[in-house]
């Protein structure tokens, strides 16, 4: 296992290439054999990216419990960043990523708004780590996030959903806006692309396993 996840968190290139490819597993056929599951939390504020993540990059079809949104959430829901958003996540996201002959990550979106968060603790548990999402346009959003990670001690990556349109920014100045600490990694990413969002949870296992206790 150790193996395994350090050559994931150095961002090996065959391992990415064959995360993308997607090739049949050893475990696939070999019933004698059981894949590592891996569980990873992705979270962050209402309308982010968490949803298209975990579709972006899931194996399977993914479990999404999306409901309409309706006028009686116009008071709590600030569509104004996300004007075209219909639907939100009420439950959770779940998707399936295989990273290498015996490494399976199954990731688990959070719901985003504040009167859904009293699931938090249900989907981290035994959890090895989480992503939070962050739009540069409304950075505060992530904030919550943050603070419930820091506060239960997850090993935690913070990365910026880039959205058409909006400002660009180094993550060095999202890391200072944030006041995330320095050992904490802080990428830029784009939740719609397959490889981004590979490259993004290979970092979050890398950071997981070094400050991880043996």
């Amino acid at each position: 296992m150790d193996s395994v996840v350090s050559d994931a968190a150095r961002g090996v290139s065959p391992l990415l290439a064959e995360a993308v490819e997607g090739p049949e597993q050893p475990w696939q056929t070999d019933r004698t054999r059981a894949p590592i599951a891996t569980k990873i939390v992705v979270a962050g504020g209402f309308g982010v990216g968490k949803t298209t993540l975990v579709t972006a990059v899931s194996e399977i079809t993914p479990l999404q419990t999306e409901a309409l949104m309706t006028e009686a959430s116009e008071e709590t829901d600030d569509l104004t960043s996300t004007p075209g958003k219909l639907t939100t996540t009420v439950a959770m996201d779940f998707g399936r990523l295989t990273l290498d002959d015996d490494l399976v990550l199954y990731l688990f979106g959070t719901p985003g708004q504040q009167r859904f968060w009293f699931m938090w603790d249900d989907l981290v548990r035994g959890a090895i780590g989480a992503v939070v999402l962050a739009d540069t346009r409304r950075l505060k959003d992530c904030f919550p996030a943050l603070d419930y990670f820091e506060s239960c001690g997850l090993p935690y990556v913070v990365a910026v959903n880039h959205f058409d349109g909006s400002e660009r920014f180094e993550p060095e100045d999202v890391r200072e806006a944030l006041t995330i600490p320095a050992h904490i990694p802080v990428m830029i990413m784009d939740a719609r692309r397959r490889i981004s969002v590979i490259e993004t949870l290979l970092s979050l296992v890398g950071h997981a396993l070094d400050v991880t206790p043996e």
